[in-house]
């Protein structure tokens, strides 16, 4: 790998802030990820809930070089190179080296449910363009169906443990992140991929991080370190309000707009500003609940602190 800082611990996925025009606000993307580190995260990522789909090819391109510059002295940074083509994705992957990423991150295409044999080649593209760890993105909720435990498996046989990773998102996700451990023979390294909902669990199964949102940071940092600590009743305090908060995102479009509300709650975004079309909006109802659920959860931070 390319840096000191280890692939491990708390990495939040970042949101992508907006100006009024919808071009990048640079310069709140830069409070954005120093704020995280300053709460203790061990990295940042660039992916799903930091909007890429809705990005153009250059827009996804400058996103990633700027995360890297704003980021990469402080943590790892992990940039999402997932895309329809394996050529788009295998360019994503090249540029985001370039630039200065610790590792990729890599869905597989959305927009058509492919075969074992195309998804190994197209994650056998990605791993063969680069030298850093590609992440295997099992992005069931996108694509419909669960990627093949076995092939998962045979790309760890193929390229090794540091080269290939894991952030397993298919439903249930605690026997299945079983089912990728064992069938690794306790080799995998996993991220936690539900947001911080199932992290308890996960963390038992032997993840080796997590990759939440940023606008629970402050919560999660809290956990992780419970869990690393040993501290059950400390981490059970704090997971229960956080797993009613992120319960209430149930879509892309629902990670969306409640991150970005409570960014701007913490005084991070200026706005929440989503690229549209959107399938999902916070009403009234929903806003308070999401605003009970937040105070009560960083209540239960400030009490175990």
């Amino acid at each position: 790998m390319s840096t000191s800082h280890p692939l491990r611990g708390v990495l939040p996925v970042f949101q992508t802030p907006w100006l009024e025009d919808e071009t990048l606000d640079l310069e709140t993307l830069q409070r954005e990820i120093a704020w995280l580190y300053e709460c203790g995260a061990n990295g940042i990522v660039m992916a799903m809930v930091s909007e890429t789909l809705r990005l153009d090819s250059e827009e996804r391109e400058q996103l990633a070089a700027e995360a890297c510059k704003f980021g990469k002295d402080r943590g790892v940074v992990v940039i999402s190179v997932g895309a329809e083509s394996s050529k788009t994705a295998e360019r994503y992957a090249k540029h985001a080296e370039g630039v200065g990423a610790d590792a990729v991150m890599a869905i597989p295409p959305v927009s058509i449910g492919i075969g074992e044999s195309e998804l190994l080649a197209y994650y056998t593209r990605i791993i063969n363009a680069i030298q850093i760890p590609v992440i295997v993105q099992d992005a069931s909720g996108y694509v419909g169906k669960p990627m093949p435990i076995a092939m998962q498996a045979r790309l760890l046989d193929e390229f090794g443990p540091e080269r290939v990773q894991y952030k397993p998102e298919a439903s249930p996700i605690g026997p299945r992140l079983s089912e990728l451990r064992d069938a690794t023979k306790g080799r995998a390294r996993v991220f936690e991929g539900t947001g911080g909902i199932a992290l308890v669990d996960s963390f038992k199964r032997g993840v080796v991080g997590t990759m939440p949102g940023a606008d629970l940071i402050r919560g999660l940092v809290p956990l992780w370190k419970a869990l690393e600590a040993g501290d059950a009743e400390k981490a059970d305090r704090i997971h229960g309000p956080l797993s009613a908060l992120i319960s209430m995102q149930t879509s892309l479009d629902g990670f969306l707009a409640v991150e970005k509300h409570l960014l701007k709650r913490q005084g991070i975004f200026k706005n929440t500003l989503v690229r549209g079309p959107v399938g999902f909006k916070l009403d009234p109802e929903t806003t308070r609940e999401v605003e009970r659920q937040f105070a009560r959860m960083m209540e239960a931070v400030e009490r175990v602190s």
